[in-house]
């Protein structure tokens, strides 16, 4: 177990990320960078995992599965990695909320969010999915073989935080950047970060 790793991949660029929208539930597209950013990671991801890894599984919206087929990997689909459902929140600027809101210190870790078009998801529901993945992956890891998960920042975050035995709403303290590699491992068999925003 001491060797294997949880290799966590956020997919590439859309233009919803690079205009700092929330992007949770809306199926938003690659941009053409976002592909070339996805497909940038096949020889880093080639060269990381010489071998099969155990497990692959993505989120099933397109910008993570494209991400994950771009980069040579072979996954299947997890609704369980799907990002966090943003709600009336969805498709919103943070400085567009704050406006709204009145509150110049608004951050989507630490409000209520309300339904709009979806139902709308809190931090804690995340963790909750999260720690479901991570019951999916801990047999393959105890078994020594890497996991690697593909799907979105917030989702990736949240995770993060778990696997260190933190509340979801510390995955804040993870920022993560599109289409980059990142590795959660043990260490003397402690949960630990092995790498993070690993570019290729």
């Amino acid at each position: 177990m001491a060797d294997a790793r949880l290799w966590l991949i956020r997919h590439g660029q859309t233009a919803w990320a690079a205009a700092g929208r929330h992007t949770g539930r809306t199926d938003v597209p690659l941009t053409d960078e976002g592909q070339r950013q996805a497909a940038d990671l096949r020889p880093v991801v080639e060269r990381t995992l010489p071998g099969s890894p155990g497990l692959v599984l993505c989120s099933p919206l397109s910008r993570a599965r494209d991400t994950a087929r771009l980069a040579g990997l072979v996954a299947q689909e997890d609704a369980d990695l799907l990002e966090w459902d943003y709600g009336a929140w969805e498709g919103r600027t943070t400085p567009e909320i704050r406006q709204e809101t009145g509150d110049p210190r608004w951050l989507v870790w630490d409000h209520p969010v309300p339904p709009g078009a979806t139902p709308g998801e809190q931090v804690a529901d995340v963790g909750t999915r999260v720690d479901r993945v991570l019951a999916r992956c801990a047999p393959v890891l105890a078994g020594g073989a890497d996991v690697v998960l593909v799907a979105h920042a917030h989702v990736l975050r949240i995770l993060t935080a778990r696997w260190l035995a933190l509340p979801p709403v510390d995955g804040r303290l993870f920022a993560l950047e599109p289409a980059t590699l990142s590795s959660l491992g043990f260490e003397h068999d402690c949960p630990v970060v092995r790498s993070w925003n690993v570019r290729p």
